[in-house]
């Protein structure tokens, strides 16, 4: 007697149903991007245009507004007659003596206050208990507002360059100083304890960590520090002065000469503009040097 075995019966395999066909990657990808906004930046020639046009329209509109008597060009002045102004202020007065003058004191109170007050905030590093001692001495000389005191100091150092200098000075150092030593206080004491590990002196300590890691602190105020240094040259100059714009500025209102006015603050504006754009110049340099 034979055994047969039966076999399974032969399956069968079902197809899948056609999945439903997908959006490809790329079109949803090209539909979003379609959806979102597009930031279009003109060109710098454009952009030029459309600061000059608008500066155009004011001076026009200015100078309408004078000719029609919607202001009272008495006290507002007139386009016109500002431009005549200045050209008898650089032709037959002394303009090139009152903007060295206005710019020597500014550029030395700058220079003197932002050095001093670096080497000030960086010699916090040094005791901790010199810093304790002398911090609260800086906020007290940070509250007090320095332009007060702008007639005793012009009576210390007298009318001539010397108040200009120190006003401008006071403005700068004690904002230096705190910068600085807010740079002072962020030196990661980690990297500390490694250099004093490695066997590093407190100066060498000093000169390869502290310093450059607050360098970036008093870059930081430079463009901060021309705008005080002006302002307390500017402040100086009402008190007491022989030169700068702004005795010119103080004269013409005394006088009433507010095209004169207007004349000294636009070249006081157009000055601040180019020491501004110059202290950002020395900055980027200065940053680009770090970066190598």
């Amino acid at each position: 007697m034979s055994l047969a075995y039966v076999s399974d019966p032969p399956r069968q395999v079902a197809t899948p149903a056609a999945a439903p066909t997908a959006t490809p990657i790329p079109e949803a990808r090209a539909r979003m991007r379609r959806r979102l906004p597009v930031a279009r930046v003109w060109p710098a020639v454009i952009v030029g245009l459309v600061q000059l046009a608008l500066l155009i329209g004011f001076v026009a509109l200015w100078e309408y507004a004078a000719a029609v008597r919607l202001i009272d060009p008495f006290f507002w002045s007139r386009p016109s007659a500002i431009w005549s102004t200045m050209i008898t202020f650089f032709t037959e007065g002394n303009a090139l003596v009152d903007i060295g003058y206005t710019f020597r004191s500014t550029i030395m109170g700058f220079v003197i206050g932002t050095l001093a007050g670096a080497l000030l905030g960086l010699s916090m590093w040094w005791s901790r208990n010199y810093a304790m001692i002398l911090q609260p001495y800086i906020i007290c000389l940070e509250s007090i507002p320095k332009l007060a005191l702008a007639p005793l100091i012009v009576l210390v150092f007298g009318m001539g360059l010397g108040s200009k200098v120190a006003i401008a000075t006071a403005l700068t150092l004690v904002v230096s100083a705190l910068t600085t030593y807010s740079g002072v206080q962020s030196v990661d004491k980690d990297q500390e304890r490694l250099f004093y590990s490695l066997g590093a002196s407190r100066w060498q300590v000093f000169t390869k960590l502290v310093a450059p890691t607050c360098v970036p602190w008093i870059i930081s105020i430079l463009r901060v520090n021309i705008g005080l240094a002006l302002t307390g040259s500017i402040v100086g100059e009402f008190v007491a002065s022989q030169h700068g714009l702004g005795r010119t500025i103080l004269y013409a209102g005394s006088t009433y000469e507010i095209a004169l006015v207007w004349v000294a603050v636009l070249v006081l504006s157009a000055l601040s503009i180019i020491m501004y754009a110059s202290v950002s110049w020395l900055e980027s340099i200065l940053k680009r040097n770090m970066a190598y």
